[in-house]
């Protein structure tokens, strides 16, 4: 059965790992989904350990919930926690600077700003654009995925489908396991699952151990390039989307 580890658990287990990867170059798959990194597997499936969803920001008004992290946000992370020992920082430090320079990283996260953005997120935050909080308000954004750590399937970025995970035991445990610690005390955020199988897992939480319903953003879309239809998705849930925002945020959680 696996179990939730804490922060001063699993870095001082891959630190020594961490510390031994090469400082002169990027790095790759052949550096990072290695056995000194591989927590769990079974079949095609295997978990890898990557140190930016170490760090929650209890005080966030908005949560972001992916499915797992990818390959780019692993690279990112883990580049940014050896630089971060090289510079003598500490493990807390090292764990806030991954995640403010991993989450989300690339296309996928410039295609979520717009969408909350068509969705007048930022208005509801006293902001201009989403871009913001991943920028100078970042204090108001955490974001995390239902399964914790880096999952690929062949060593390809694992999508939450092939094999489905919640008809996948090995997926479902972790992710039920790894979301209800994680979402502990979000209780007045926006809670925004990118996708139907975030929200699929969060649904499945006992109720009473989770953030209400009433606090979901049920329906966004996933914001994956590979979804061509979350323009639609995004556009035909808008009003009712917006309500629950400005519900939330504005008004506050009743």
């Amino acid at each position: 059965m696996m179990r939730v580890m804490s922060l001063s658990e699993t870095w001082s287990k891959y630190e020594p790992a961490i510390r031994a990867l090469p400082a002169d170059r990027p790095l790759t798959k052949e550096d990072l989904l290695t056995e000194p990194f591989r927590m769990e597997s079974q079949g095609r499936l295997e978990m890898y350990y990557a140190p930016h969803h170490e760090y929650a920001n209890r005080s966030a008004k908005v949560v972001l919930i992916g499915i797992t992290p990818g390959w780019t946000q692993m690279r990112i992370a883990f580049q940014t926690a050896r630089e971060g020992l090289e510079r003598g920082l500490p493990a807390q430090e090292i764990a806030r600077r991954t995640k403010s320079a991993a989450r989300f990283a690339g296309a996928m996260r410039s295609n979520l700003v717009l969408m909350l953005n068509a969705l007048e997120l930022p208005q509801a935050l006293g902001l201009a654009s989403s871009d913001e909080l991943f920028e100078n308000a970042d204090g108001l954004l955490h974001t995390t995925s239902v399964l914790k750590y880096p999952v690929f399937v062949d060593k390809q970025n694992y999508t939450g489908s092939r094999p489905a995970l919640m008809a996948t035991p090995f997926l479902r445990e972790r992710a039920l396991l790894s979301i209800r610690s994680e979402l502990e005390g979000f209780r007045d955020a926006l809670i925004i699952p990118l996708g139907r199988t975030v929200e699929a897992v969060l649904r499945e939480l006992p109720q009473g151990d989770c953030p209400g319903t009433e606090q979901l953003l049920a329906g966004f879309p996933h914001p994956s390039g590979a979804n061509g239809h979350r323009h639609r998705q995004l556009a035909e849930g808008a009003d009712r989307m917006k309500a629950v925002i400005r519900r939330v945020l504005v008004r506050g959680v009743r």
